[in-house]
């Protein structure tokens, strides 16, 4: 699952702002803050966020024992 600082990495890598990625997520602006700020979220929110994030163009990567981050694809 995607972690809180993911989530911010994706959102300023698209340049969104929370209410931006919390209707691509289908989701209130405040459940995006409240995630963002450490509160825990149910596994059907973080899907929602991932799924929007990712349809978007963000690839979530584990970092390979130096922490999860994320990245963008490639532009054809």
């Amino acid at each position: 699952m995607i972690t809180p600082a993911q989530l911010k990495m994706a959102r300023a890598a698209l340049d969104w702002s929370v209410r931006k990625l919390a209707e691509a997520a289908e989701l209130n602006p405040n459940t995006v803050s409240r995630f963002e700020n450490g509160t825990d979220a149910r596994g059907s929110t973080l899907t929602k966020l991932q799924h929007a994030l990712e349809a978007a163009g963000v690839i979530f990567i584990d970092g390979n024992g130096e922490g999860p981050g994320v990245r963008l694809k490639k532009r054809s």
